[in-house]
Parts: structure tokens; sequence; C-alpha cells
């Protein structure tokens, strides 16, 4: 699948360099960093790559909303949603929306996390139980993750039991626990992942039983033009297919941590650097030379045929 994959490994560790460190790039990973206890990180970094889709600047400031609740009262994040009941503190989110997520599925969001704690003692022990070390990836351990959220009780969250999927509506919480079994990419429960795993200068490295060889890129729609662009991908539709497919093809460059280089090919995308099927091509992009953009060119329109 890569055939460049020598001269590319240059490349990319300069690009990766250019990006390891705190402010190459806004990005919610700078809010988590703000905290220093690993009980504290797991909570934020989860909330926030939970609420990461949509513009940047949206983005930023619904996790820094959501930050401020927490920590209103004094206490770090992880204390709070240890003492948090849907109940008594569902007022403190009025008025916090995040494109289709309403208040009531951050409400439910915060309860999913205090139940997770209360049963596992932290997040990773939560998403250990569903871990299997000799799984090629963590995508059953996804899998297993999401089903198991997806199970907790969320009545007192919603005031009622909500609908199940078999009733074709799901509550919107759901919308934070996506399955690979399913087709999706889970982005932003790989992108969680990438933070807790991994250890850089942008990385947290709170987990220590995942290894991150065993990780999957976080694909978004930057990731896949520059993926596609790299050639990194046989894949034209987004989906865990394809954010398998890349990572596989980031292994031959580094087995070990094939997901380091997320971070630097992410924001060159969303510098518009990548000229993947557009007009400018290379012109701007720091790959040039090892990448293949394809240009399209504009179909001429026919000539409507002479009625006879």
């Amino acid at each position: 699948m890569l055939p460049t994959a020598l001269p590319l490994k240059p490349t990319l560790d300069r690009l990766y360099a250019d990006y390891n460190n705190p402010d190459s790039a806004s990005d919610p990973i700078q809010i988590v960093r703000r905290f220093t206890r690993p009980d504290d990180l797991e909570v934020v970094a989860f909330c926030a790559a939970s609420l990461a889709f949509g513009r940047v600047t949206s983005v930023l400031q619904s996790v820094e909303r959501l930050v401020g609740i927490f920590t209103l009262g004094g206490d770090g994040p992880a204390d709070y949603v240890r003492q948090f009941d849907p109940q008594r503190d569902a007022g403190a989110f009025e008025g916090l929306v995040h494109r289709w997520i309403r208040e009531r599925d951050l409400v439910a969001l915060v309860w999913m996390l205090r139940q997770m704690l209360e049963r596992s003692g932290t997040v990773e022990g939560f998403f250990l139980e569903g871990y299997d070390e000799s799984s090629p990836d963590v995508g059953d351990a996804l899998d297993s993750f999401s089903t198991r959220a997806l199970a907790l009780d969320l009545t007192a969250a919603y005031g009622r039991k909500p609908r199940s999927s078999s009733s074709g509506r799901r509550p919107g919480v759901a919308y934070f626990f996506p399955q690979p079994s399913k087709g999706s990419a889970c982005k932003r429960l790989n992108l969680f992942l990438r933070w807790m795993v991994r250890r850089d200068a942008l990385d947290l490295g709170v987990w220590t039983r995942v290894p991150a060889s065993k990780l999957v890129v976080p694909l978004d729609t930057h990731v896949i033009r520059v993926g596609r662009c790299l050639r990194l991908t046989r894949y034209t539709s987004p989906g865990w297919a394809m954010a398998r497919d890349i990572t596989a093809s980031l292994k031959k460059i580094d087995p070990v941590d094939p997901v380091r280089y997320d971070f630097s090919l992410c924001h060159l995308g969303m510098m518009n650097a990548c000229g993947f099927s557009r007009a400018q091509a290379d012109a701007q992009c720091p790959l040039r030379g090892v990448c293949r953009p394809r240009v399209r060119t504009p179909r001429r329109s026919r000539r409507p045929s002479a009625r006879r």
C-alpha cells in the first residue's frame, strides 16, 4: 500500500518535530494540559475529545465552559464527577449546547463518567475490562467500551429511560460512544486514547496498560485528505476500514508508535496546505515531493445535441 514508506519517513519525522510542542496549533488538548492529576486529566480529556467535532473555535468554547462547571466549586474535575448528582447539578449546564448536543446529553455524559469511576476506579480501568492484549489493535476494546457504557443507567440524567436503538432513536449521549463493528471510525474515542496512551510534548501518557502500537489514527476530514494524498489508504469512504488502513501504512514507517504523526497530519490539513484534488496541488504543501495531489480538472460541459 505504501511503496514510498522509506522516503516518506524523514519528511513525516520533520513534520512531527515541527508540531511536537504544546503551542504549535490551537487544539483542545491545550485545555486538558492545564491539569496535572491523572484522574483530572482522564475526565477532562474524555470530555474534550467527545466535543472535538465542528469548528475549532466552537470546540474550544464548549470545552472551556464544561471545564468551568467542573472547577466552579474549587474541586478538581474528577472530584466533581465523583460527587455529581444529575438532579441537583443539571442547572449548571443550562445553555451549554454544542451543535446538536443538548444540555441533558452532557449531563448524561458526566453521569456515565461517574458510574465508570464508581465501578472501575478510573476510565482506564473501565476500558481495560474489554481490552485483550492479543488483539491487533483497540478495535474490539472500543466496541466493548461503548457497549458497556451505553448499558449504564441513564434514567437519572434524562428523567426517564431513554429509547433503545431498536426504536430507531437513541439518546444524544450515544453519539459519544460509537462502535467500530458498526463501521464508525470512532475519531473522538481514538483521539482520547491517543492523548491517554502516548507521551510526548503534546500527548499525556497517563495510561500504562495499552501500548501505542495498538492505537488507531483518529480519522477526520483533514487526515483523510492528507492520507489519500500520501497514498496511505486505498479507501475513498471514511470509516473504521479507512482508519485501520491509514494506521497500517503508518506502522510501516513506525511500528511502535504509528499514531504519533496524527497531530501534525491533521493540522497540516487544517492549514489548507494540502492540495489533494484542489487546483493549488502541492504548491503550499510541506510534503511536496512525496505527496500525490491528483489535481482534478473540471469536466467540459457537453454541447446539447441539435434537435432534428
